[in-house]
């Protein structure tokens, strides 16, 4: 007798544990969906009909992968963004991502980059304080000033981001070319998945603000701005 009330106490826990999981890949999978579908009209592949703006902010990445190689994501972001900048699709890009330690600062890998692929350096303006891609977007528009903003990053990112930036009150677009060769990114997708649930919940529910805002900076300016944050 004890054995089987053990044993159906057990079974509704497993039903129970079933039924909870079965609701959070529910909520997951129309989360992402609504994300998704909410966003994919202001997401451009191709430069042509991308809509002129003022200033381009690209999302930053590692420039190199966990096993050292070159990041094609970080590389794909600088190509786009030059050749935005060249084409006069955008005229003033902001460079924004993490800086945790002196080993490791992702806006001025990117303002190397993109100096040494020939953007003029008054044209950049470093963000130090983008420490995840919720910041970035929402520190372009409490910190830069932006209404209007050419979101550079991979289409898998660019959805939330543009998500972020709509629910801000800004007008966005998103380039990412089609066809970039962005490498392996089963880690990248899978992380995204729930980035966008997390990206709901914030703008949502926890009304969350950057970790840092600073000061108001003007845009553009003549020569590359270090927005007020942590120290490089």
């Amino acid at each position: 007798m004890e054995a089987a009330r053990k044993a159906k106490f057990i079974h509704r826990g497993w039903r129970s544990l079933q039924a909870l999981v079965a609701v959070v890949v529910l909520l997951v999978v129309l989360g992402n969906l609504w994300v998704i579908n909410n966003t994919e009209a202001y997401l451009y592949t191709n430069f042509a009909a991308l809509p002129e703006n003022e200033v381009g902010l690209v999302l930053g990445t590692s420039a190199y992968t966990s096993e050292g190689a070159p990041n094609p994501h970080f590389a794909g972001r600088i190509s786009a963004a030059v050749e935005l900048y060249q084409l006069g699709r955008v005229k003033h890009l902001i460079v924004s991502g993490a800086n945790p330690d002196a080993s490791y600062n992702e806006p001025r890998r990117m303002w190397q980059a993109l100096t040494t692929a020939g953007v003029p350096a008054q044209a950049i303006t470093m963000d130090f304080a983008g420490l995840r891609t919720f910041d970035s977007v929402a520190r372009a528009k409490l910190v830069f000033g932006l209404d209007r903003v050419t979101l550079i990053t991979q289409d898998y990112n660019a959805y939330r981001a543009l998500f972020i930036a709509k629910k801000l009150g800004m007008t966005p677009v998103a380039y990412s070319p089609a066809g970039e060769s962005s490498g392996p990114a089963f880690r990248p997708y899978v992380r995204e998945v729930a980035a966008r649930v997390w990206a709901i919940l914030d703008l949502y529910l926890l009304d969350t603000a950057p970790k840092f805002v600073g000061e108001p900076v003007p845009l553009p300016s003549e020569v590359p701005v270090e927005a007020t944050s942590p120290p490089a």
